[in-house]
This record gives structure tokens, sequence and C-alpha cells, in this order.
């Protein structure tokens, strides 16, 4: 997460919460054309109805309250932002060895110059790009496809001032929606959020595609606007309903307000496009682990573990569904089946210290205490950091009279639930909260 400098956090404008539709997650078809490539252009597009105006600090993010629940917010968040595509170059990757050597041997080619560029910069090489682009520059500098190119090149090189200038300097000739969506990749990258999600809804507008929507909204749920994602993701969930991601962004901004049925509904939805697809399925434990999922969760998760036996994750979350579901602790052939499924988990998976921990709290709930530690201490093995092995190390311990190795687990638990809540108010002092206003509004109206 980026820090703000207390300057830009003291730039509030003002606050105003859009009316959302608070039903279930039911995507809405539009119509839509195919254009030229891959890209798909909606014949008719219903912008969201607000502008970004500024940034506040915020201690609260709205939704539920624990600090788990608030960790698992921010743990989906960024996963969902990672889903994001960025811009590829305009280079045409099929360049065959002999079109390369031949570039190779005409230095003072511009063409040659930008064919080497194009390829080093597809292959990942953007720093070894860089010297082909700039000299292709030098000679023709009006040229669209290198500037964007040498841009990108920038960009991906870590040097984002050159990115900038370079991606304005585009901008000035030709007001196209891929290199305000590259300015975004670029101004997000340089830790200034409120820059980047005016370039990502600049490059909406211009061309509302699903990447550049996906953009848009994935930036501002990055940056703790759950409200305006759940606008942006909706928008695009009509006019793209086939698109997984654009139904697991929306998902996860809906759990980012606190709708959990709304979360679970995008989220189940988004695994029936695609069963085979584990992120979805990977959403939907992290949220049924802190907290209880429904019957379309469960019926999902359960889906995840059959179509993937030897997935420690789908046999973990499925198990968590199970214990969370059983009518109590004498739920024998229920419990069975969970511990069965744990077993399985970190079989799989030994480093999984979360299943651990579930084992034991059901070695605990049969009073099998040394058994219980056993599991507690696997946990803490494979993750000195979970503080809830540790609490539950130190109750078993003092069960069976160890005082001495109770208040070692229970310091230890101490020490990091302190660190955690010092960590987690240091980020929620850096977050980022946009404020926006609706499009069009008096500004003189009442708040």
């Amino acid at each position: 997460m980026h820090s703000i400098s207390k300057r830009c956090l003291l730039s509030l404008v003002s606050l105003v919460v859009p009316i959302f539709a608070a039903g279930q997650c039911q995507p809405t078809t539009s119509p839509v054309q195919q254009t030229h490539g891959s890209t798909t252009q909606p014949q008719f597009f219903d912008e969201p109805k607000f502008n970004v105006a500024g940034v506040t600090e915020t201690s609260n993010i709205g939704g539920h309250g624990s600090d788990t629940i608030w960790r698992t917010k921010e743990s989906l968040a960024k996963e969902t932002s990672g889903l994001a595509t960025g811009k590829e170059s305009a280079a045409a990757t099929g360049a065959n060895q002999p079109s390369l050597e031949k570039a190779a041997h005409q230095p003072g080619n511009f063409e040659a110059n930008h064919l080497l560029g194009q390829v080093l910069l597809n292959q990942g090489k953007a720093k070894e790009a860089l010297p082909y682009l700039k000299q292709a520059s030098d000679m023709n500098p009006t040229d669209y496809s290198n500037s964007y190119d040498l841009a990108t090149a920038y960009e991906k090189s870590g040097d984002f001032e050159h990115a900038r200038t370079e991606a304005r300097s585009l901008l000035a000739r030709q007001d196209k929606a891929e290199v305000h969506a590259l300015l975004g990749h670029i101004e997000e990258s340089s830790g200034n959020p409120l820059a980047a999600v005016h370039e990502y809804q600049r490059a909406a507008e211009l061309d509302p595609s699903e990447p550049n929507l996906f953009d848009w909204g994935s930036e501002l749920l990055l940056h703790h606007a759950p409200e305006p994602a759940v606008d942006v993701f909706a928008k695009g969930n009509r006019l793209f309903p086939t698109s997984s991601r654009m139904l697991m962004g929306l998902g996860v901004a809906w759990y980012a307000r606190g709708s959990l049925n709304q979360a679970s509904a995008c989220l189940c939805e988004a695994s029936d496009l695609n069963p085979r697809d584990t992120t979805p399925y990977d959403f939907l434990g992290k949220i049924a682990n802190v907290d209880v999922p429904s019957a379309q969760v469960a019926e999902r998760l359960k889906r995840f573990a059959n179509l993937e036996p030897d997935n420690a994750a789908a046999n973990y979350y499925y198990a968590v569904v199970l214990l969370k579901q059983r009518s109590g602790a004498d739920d024998v052939q229920t419990t069975a089946q969970a511990e069965s499924l744990l077993k399985k988990a970190v079989r799989l998976d030994p480093t999984l210290a979360s299943a651990y921990l579930q084992l034991g709290m059901v070695d605990s709930e049969r009073n099998q205490t040394a058994e219980a530690i056993a599991a507690y201490t696997q946990a803490t093995a494979a993750d000195p950091k979970l503080e809830a092995a540790h609490y539950r190390l130190s109750l078993a311990y003092r069960h069976l009279g160890e005082k001495e190795k109770a208040d070692h687990e229970l310091k230890l638990y101490e020490d990091l639930s302190k660190q955690s809540a010092n960590q987690a108010e240091r980020e929620r002092r850096e977050l980022q909260q946009f404020v926006y206003t609706l499009r069009d509004r008096d500004p003189a109206a009442p708040q």
C-alpha cells in the first residue's frame, strides 16, 4: 500500500455516497458488438455517476469490524487487482529470427530499431528494449507505435518519470484510451493513486472495454473506495456478463462494503462461468474462513473439492465449510469427513498452517489434548506468526498443567497480537479513501 503525504490527505473535497441496488448479484445482459481484435465495444454505455475528487485518511473502511475480516478484505482487494492484465505492447510477438537478424544489421534504420525494441519488450526485456526504442524515437519522434512502446518500456523498467513524460507527450498528440490506461499503471506504480484512478476513468470513458472498466474498478477497490468500485464493476458486469473477473471484482467490492450475501452471489456466479477456474473458489474459501458460508457457497466449495481432489486449498476450504455447517461437536459423521479432508490437505501441502490449526481444534473438541498440541505445534512450525495457533497451544498446555509452556505460548500470542494490531493501525492510517461526488450534482446542494 502506497503511503500518502499529509498534504494530499487533507485534499478532502466532499463525500456523497451514491445509491446502489441492494439485491443479489444478477448480471444483466447488454447488447455488445465485436470490433477489431479481441476488444468488445458496447453499443450503449451508461457511465457510473461519480467523479473522484480527492482522498482522505480513514480509520474505518466499512463493513465488518474485526481485524481478521479487515485483513481478509485487504487480501481479496489486492488479489482482485492482481487479476488486471496490463496493456500489452502494440508489438507483434511473431517476428521471426531472420527479420530480427536483418534488423540487427541496420542500426541506422527506424523500422529496424523499432522492431528489435518491440520484440524485446514483448519478451519481458524492457531495459534491453529501451536503447532500440530510444534510437527509433530520435529518428522519428512522432511515430505513435514507437512512442507508446517507449513509454511502456520506461514503465516496466521502473523509470516512471520518463514513462510519464513520454505518455503525456503522446496524449498531447492523440487522446487515446490505451495511453490513459498506461498512465494509470504509471501513476499507480509511482504511488499516486488519485492520479491513477483519474487516468483509468478517462480510459474507460473513451473506450468502455472490459479491461479498461476492470482496471478502473480494481484501482478504486485497491485504495478502499468500495462503493464506487461496486458501481464500476456492476456496469462492467452488465456490459460483459461473461467476464468472470468482472464478477469477482464486483463480489469483492460488495464484500468490502460488508454485503456478504451480494458478495457470495457474485463469486458463485463467477465460479459457475468456468467451474475449472480456481480463482473464484479461492475468494469464496477465504470469505468462508471468516464468515458463516451460505448454502450456495458450500455447494461451490464442495464442487471445488470434487473437481480438484489433489488441491490442498480445495480440501481445506470444504473442510471449513463442513465444520461450520455441522449441527454441533456431536455431529460425528460430519466431523470425521472434515477431519479426513484436513489431513489430506496437509499431506498435499505440509505448509498449510491453517489446516493444522483446524485439526487441533477438532482434537480439542474430543478432549484429545496431546493430539491437539501436536497439531497446533505443526501449525506454528508452518507459520510462526499464526496467532490463533499460539493461543490455543497455550490453552492446551494449561489444560495439562504445564504452566511454563502455557505462559510461553501466551506471551508469543500477545506479542504477535500487539504487532498485528500496530501494523493494522499503521495501515489504517495510510489508507486512501477516494472521495467522490455525483456527476452533475449541484455542489451547493446539502450533502
